[in-house]
C-alpha cells in the first residue's frame, strides 16, 4: 500500500466546517439574486412593462440561472471526480464572487436600454454555472470525511450553511427594503451585490486550505480515479442519475416558497415586504436546526424513510401556506410557512447529500451528485415562472403554483421509493451494485485502511 495514502486522516469536523462556512458565502450571493428578482427587478430592468408583466420577466431571470446547472454540472463534475473537490470549491466561489458583483453594477434599463437585463441575464448565467458544482463539491468533501455511521449528520452542514446564506441575505434586503422606492429602485438594491466581495474574500479564503479527502486522495495514488468520469457515470449509473434528477424536484419547495409566494404576496396580494422577509428569516432560522436533526434519525433509521416524509409533507402544506397568504392571516401564515419549509422541507433537504451521494461510488460521485441534482434543480428552477403565468388567468392565482409543487414532490416521492437503501454501507461499497461497477473489487490488501 502506498504509504502516502495511509497518513491522510478523515477530518470530518474541519470539512463540515469549511462546507457550512463556504455553502453560507456562495449561497449569500446566489439568494440575494432571487430576493431582487422578486421585489425590484421588474421595475428596474423591465419598466416599460405592466407591473404583473414585469414581475414574470424579473422571475425568469432567475430562473435563466437554472439553465446554466445542467451545463456547469457536466463541466465542473468532471473537473471534481477527474482531478480533486478542492479545485471544484474554489473556482465556484470565485465564479459565483465576481458575477454577483458585477450584477449590483449594471445600470439600469432607463439608462442604456435593452442591455441592461441582456447584461442581467448572462450574469445570472454565471451564477448558475457556478451552483452547479458548488453544493455537490462541498457534499463529496463532507461526505468522503465523515465516518461511516455519521455521514448524514456531517453532510447536512452544507445545507445548513445553504440557509445561513438565505438568512444573511435576507437580513441584508430588510434595511433596504425599507427604504423610500425611489433611493431603493436607483441605488439601495445594489449594496447586497456589493458585499459579495466581502463573502468572496472570506470564502477563498477558508477554501484554499481545505484538504483533499482520503478516499479520493487514495483512489488517484492508485491510478484509480476515472479518466473520463462523465462516460463511467452514463456506462453505469444512468438510472442513478434518472434518480437523483427526480427525486431533486422536491426543491420545487424551495423555489416556490422562497420567490413566487415572496412576489405573490408582495406585488399581487399586497401584503408588506418586510412582513415577507421576516417570515422567511424564522423559516430557515427553525431549518438551522432542522436539517441536523433529521440527519441525525436518517443515521439511525435510513435515508429513504425521512427523505420521503419531508417530500409529501412539504408537498401537502404548500396548499394552506398559500391559501393563508391570500386571506392576509399572518399567524397562519407564519406557522404554516415554519412548519412547511423550516421543519418538513428540511427533511428531505438535509439529507440529500448523503442520500445522493451515496448513490453513487468515489469514482463518479461529484459528477453524479452534480448533474442530477442540477437537471432536478433546473427543472425547479422554472417553477416560479410557470406558476406566474397563471396568476391572472383564474380565481385563486396561488392554486397552480401549490399543484405544480404537489406534482413534482410526487415525482420525487416515486423516485425515492425506487432508490436502494444506503445508511448502513461502508464507504468503499457505495455504487459497486452498478453493472459494471461489479469488476472492481477490492485490489489486494486493505482498501481505505485506517480510514473506514
Amino acid at each position: 500500500m502506498n504509504t502516502q495514502a495511509t497518513k491522510t486522516k478523515k477530518t470530518p469536523g474541519k470539512a463540515a466546517l469549511a462546507g457550512w462556512i463556504g455553502s453560507a458565502m456562495e449561497y449569500y450571493d446566489f439568494f440575494i439574486y432571487g430576493t431582487a428578482a422578486a421585489l425590484v427587478f421588474g421595475k428596474v430592468f423591465f419598466p416599460a412593462s405592466e407591473p404583473a408583466t414585469g414581475v414574470l420577466l424579473a422571475l425568469a431571470t432567475f430562473g435563466v440561472g437554472y439553465i446554466a446547472r445542467p451545463v456547469g454540472a457536466l463541466f465542473l463534475g468532471h473537473l471534481g471526480d477527474r482531478f480533486g473537490r478542492k479545485r471544484v470549491l474554489v473556482l465556484t466561489l470565485l465564479l459565483m464572487g465576481v458575477s454577483t458583483f458585477l450584477v449590483g453594477c449594471l445600470p439600469s434599463y432607463d439608462s442604456i436600454g435593452i442591455a441592461a437585463p441582456i447584461m442581467l441575464v448572462i450574469l445570472r448565467l454565471c451564477q448558475g454555472f457556478s451552483a452547479s458544482g458548488e453544493q455537490a463539491g462541498a457534499n463529496s468533501m463532507t461526505l468522503e470525511h465523515a465516518p461511516s455511521r455519521q455521514r448524514a449528520f456531517f453532510t447536512s452542514f452544507t445545507l445548513s450553511g445553504t440557509q445561513a446564506g438565505l438568512i444573511l441575505a435576507t437580513l441584508v434586503f430588510l434595511p433596504i427594503s425599507a427604504m423610500p422606492e425611489e433611493q431603493l429602485l436607483s441605488w439601495g438594491w445594489r449594496i447586497p451585490f456589493w458585499l459579495s466581495v466581502v463573502v468572496l474574500v472570506v470564502g477563498f479564503l477558508i477554501r484554499r486550505n481545505i484538504e483533499e479527502t482520503p478516499v479520493f486522495q487514495e483512489e488517484r495514488e492508485r491510478n484509480q480515479t476515472a479518466r473520463m468520469p462523465l462516460k463511467t457515470l452514463f456506462a453505469d449509473y444512468r438510472s442513478d442519475v434518472v434518480r437523483v434528477a427526480l427525486a431533486a424536484m422536491v426543491s420545487t419547495v424551495s423555489t416556490v416558497f422562497g420567490i413566487f409566494s415572496l412576489s405573490y404576496a408582495v406585488n399581487i396580494a399586497g401584503v408588506e415586504r418586510s412582513t415577507m422577509l421576516w417570515l422567511t428569516i424564522m423559516t430557515n432560522i427553525v431549518a438551522l436546526f432542522a436539517i441536523p436533526l433529521w440527519a441525525m434519525l436518517a443515521d439511525l433509521i435510513g435515508r429513504r424513510p425521512v427523505y420521503l416524509f419531508g417530500v409529501l409533507a412539504s408537498g401537502l402544506l404548500m396548499f394552506p401556506y398559500l391559501w393563508s397568504i391570500e386571506q392576509h392571516n399572518l399567524p397562519l401564515m407564519f406557522v404554516l410557512g415554519v412548519l412547511m419549509s423550516g421543519i418538513c422541507f428540511s427533511a428531505a433537504n438535509g439529507i440529500w447529500p448523503a442520500f445522493f451521494g451515496e448513490m453513487f461510488s468515489t469514482r463518479v460521485r461529484l459528477s453524479g451528485m452534480a448533474i442530477g441534482t442540477q437537471v432536478g434543480f433546473a427543472l425547479s428552477g422554472f417553477a416560479p415562472i410557470i406558476a406566474a403565468a397563471f396568476m391572472t388567468s383564474i380565481h385563486r392565482p396561488w392554486l397552480p403554483a401549490a399543484c405544480l409543487t404537489l406534482l413534482a414532490c410526487a415525482i420525487a416521492a416515486l423516485a425515492t421509493w425506487s432508490a436502494r437503501e444506503t445508511f448502513d454501507v461502508d464507504m468503499q461499497d457505495l455504487g459497486r451494485d452498478a453493472p459494471r461497477e461489479k469488476p472492481q473489487v477490492k485490489p489486494q490488501g486493505v482498501f481505505l485502511e485506517g480510514v473506514d
